[in-house]
């Protein structure tokens, strides 16, 4: 399927749906569509680990404090759960912009990384939010698994052999490193995902940097340098970022400020808001009026 093809496709799916313009899970399992029709403010969004196939328009997500611009025409991969700020930059009615996205099975990942040697593709910290070309393979693909909801019953034999060709594709493109770093137990990446699930599950809780790098079986030190240079911040503003990614979500569905603040794990409700507001751009009081209306 061409890529013209395909957004026509999706365009039609949407409408048929009577779509949201965020984005939207199907009934293909990890695979989602955004047809959004006008550009956007920045959202908090915790990435699990994906691929994004932009088809038109555009999108910028922050690795720390850099941009990540992916356009029409490239692949999106995201390799760890990674907290976020992004926007749509580019979108309008009669030019949408129209992505699929498909959550990444490390485990697939590891296997082909097996089949096809164990061999570590240079030595190199990765980041863990990268853009690269999408070759017309990968569009074909993504354009089958995107087929295959109309057509319920190949999905039984289809569907695990397309989410197994789209993963080794992945893994041997340029901008695969990090997948390909990750597929080997024992990198400093794998190393460091540790870590990273240690903030995840208890981000409401005081960090001991010290600990998480035992953890991952490094120095402090080395593991300050590996962690930055994989997630572009340090282990404290990791949480940082977690929190207030959970924190905006408490305001939205209705609960106070100075709840979220505490429930989060903040012991001041000014520093909280100082935090949020230039993460997001707006003062939490906004957002909790705003969800009152």
């Amino acid at each position: 399927m061409d890529r013209s093809h395909l957004i026509d496709s999706i365009c039609a799916y949407a409408d048929r749906l009577d779509a949201p313009e965020e984005p939207f899970d199907t009934d293909i399992e990890g695979l989602s569509v955004v047809r959004a029709r006008q550009t956007t403010g920045f959202y908090g969004t915790l990435y699990s680990p994906l691929l994004c196939l932009v088809l038109q328009g555009a999108k910028e997500s922050y690795l720390g404090d850099a941009a990540v611009p992916f356009r029409a025409g490239e692949a999106l991969i995201v390799s760890l759960n990674m907290p976020t700020v992004s926007r749509i930059i580019e979108a309008a009615p009669e030019a949408p912009y129209i992505a699929l996205a498909l959550e990444l099975d490390l485990g697939i990942v590891r296997e082909f990384y097996a089949e096809l040697g164990g061999e570590v593709y240079g030595e190199d910290d990765s980041p863990a939010i990268v853009t690269g070309h999408a070759d017309e393979e990968l569009i074909d693909a993504m354009g089958r698994l995107f087929g295959l909801l109309s057509r319920p019953v190949e999905q039984g034999i289809m569907l695990p052999l397309l989410k197994r060709e789209i993963h080794m594709r992945l893994l041997l493109a340029d901008h695969g490193g990090m997948l390909r770093r990750l597929a080997s137990h024992d990198s400093r990446e794998s190393r460091i995902t540790r870590a990273l699930e240690r903030i995840k599950r208890d981000f409401r809780e005081p960090l001991r940097v010290d600990d998480l790098a035992g953890l991952s079986g490094m120095s402090t030190s080395n593991f300050h340098k590996h962690f930055k240079a994989v997630t572009a911040m340090t282990p404290l503003q990791y949480q940082k970022n977690l929190r207030l990614l959970d924190a905006r979500q408490r305001i939205v569905s209705g609960e106070s400020v100075s709840a979220a603040a505490f429930g989060v794990g903040y012991e001041s409700p000014t520093q909280f808001s100082r935090e949020y507001a230039r993460k997001f751009g707006s003062p939490p009081s906004q957002d909790r009026a705003a969800a009152a209306i």
